[in-house]
This record gives C-alpha cells, structure tokens and sequence, in this order.
C-alpha cells in the first residue's frame, strides 16, 4: 500500500499568497501572545484542519494533550478560532484566522506555535498563504498529510519511523521548501519542477522517480509527488547513513 504522496503545485499557491498579502484592513496595536490547550477527550483518532492567511506557522509533536498551542498577533481582529468536537471516537480539530482579518502588511506579526499529542492517529491538512512554515511531523502518528502553502519557506520533515503506511499531500511553490524524508524506510519521489531547482542528491534515479536503497525492501514505503513552481525545492534523507 502507498505510503507518502507530496505535491507542491503553484497555482493554488499564488492564489492563496495573493489573498494573504492583500487582505490587511486593520490596524496594529501591541503584540499578544496567548495560550490554548486541548484535551483528547474520547477521540481514537483526530482530523486536523488548519487555516492561516499570512503569517509563521509550526508544528511539532510531543505534547501531552491532543494541542498545547502558543498564538501571537499584534491585530486585534485576527485571534485565531480554535475549535474541537468529537463524534464517537472521531475528533475533529479546527484553526483558522478568521475571515476577513488581515495578516498581511508593515508591522504586523502573526505565528502559530503547534504542539500535538504523538499518542493519537491524525490527519493533517493545513492552507498557509504567505510566511515561514516548520512542519516538524516526524514524532506523530501521521495517518494522512494535505498541505497547501504559499509565498515563502517551508521546511516539512517526515522522517518519523513508520509502520505503517500513510499519505502525505504538499501543494505548494512560490520560494524555497525542503522536504526531509526518512532513510530506513522506502521512499518514492516523483518530482516535477517549474522554473526553480530540484535537488535530491541523497537519492537515486529510477525512470522518472528518485528513491533510496531501501525502496522496495522495506514493509512500509513513502510516495511523495513533488509538483513545484517558481522557486527551491530540495528532497532530504533524514540521519545519518546505515552503519554510521
């Protein structure tokens, strides 16, 4: 069964950066930053969805509830929604900047700090117009990943132990995005660039794919489908070699 499916495709990316930087219709004022945690409650698994319009958005594992989550905004009108219920043993978790709010513009400071629970299985998906995004998902017990991002960088590391098999989705473009994959299990990259660089020197080219040594050795495997745009895309292997 496939595991990892990654796109990074441009035309939502603009679309999305264009809305991000032009959207800024409120004032700054003094800088916050505010707490929220989460509890699991009785959810055996957990979709999350996030939506940020401009701004700095990580995300890590490692968290003792379901979220423990750090916002900072100095634009009154853009405190994000945070929403969680839970039918049977699904949970659903949402976060978004709210409509017509604004992020963009001099001035303005807006970040996301994500922390989730590795205990439970989730589900990603995660629209970011413009600004720096740190996905740091290696820890969690990913069962799917959609991603679209915009402007800037974006750094997605994957390089979590698997064992089982997943899908990831990456629709991004517009800058440099960097996606690490693990090394002692399969990976499958088909990549496909626009006007920037495709680098992958730590795989190897098969037909149209790059993969690595253990590609078809390994019970679980990494499907990645990398579409880019304009910009940087580099595809990583994540620790040291085997027997280092």
């Amino acid at each position: 069964m496939d595991k990892w499916i990654t796109k990074l495709s441009v035309g939502a990316v603009l679309a999305l950066a264009a809305a991000a930087c032009t959207n800024f219709n409120g004032p700054t004022g003094p800088l916050r930053t505010e707490s929220q945690t989460v509890k699991l409650g009785d959810a055996k698994s957990v979709d999350v969805k996030l939506n940020m319009g401009a701004g700095e958005l990580k995300i890590d594992g490692s968290a003792p509830n379901l979220l423990d989550a750090e916002f900072s905004y100095n634009v009154d009108r853009a405190k994000p929604h945070v929403d969680y219920t839970v039918s049977g043993s699904q949970g659903t978790l949402t976060i978004e900047q709210p409509s017509g709010s604004g992020s963009g513009g001099h001035n303005v400071h807006y970040s996301w700090d994500l922390h989730f629970s590795d205990k439970v299985p989730m589900s990603i998906s995660v629209e970011q117009g413009a600004g720096r995004t740190e996905l740091n998902l290696a820890s969690l017990s990913l069962n799917s990943l959609d991603v679209q991002v915009g402007a800037g960088e974006s750094l997605v590391d994957l390089t979590g132990d698997y064992k089982n098999d997943v899908v990831a989705r990456i629709h991004g473009g517009v800058g440099k995005a960097t996606i690490k994959l693990p090394r002692d299990v399969g990976v499958h990259v088909i990549a496909r660039g626009g006007i920037g660089a495709i680098n992958a020197h730590d795989l190897m080219k098969q037909g149209d794919a790059y993969v690595n040594d253990r590609y078809g050795k390994s019970p679980v495997t990494v499907r990645v489908e990398v579409e880019g745009g304009v910009g940087e895309i580099n595809l990583e292997l994540g620790g040291p070699p085997s027997g280092v």
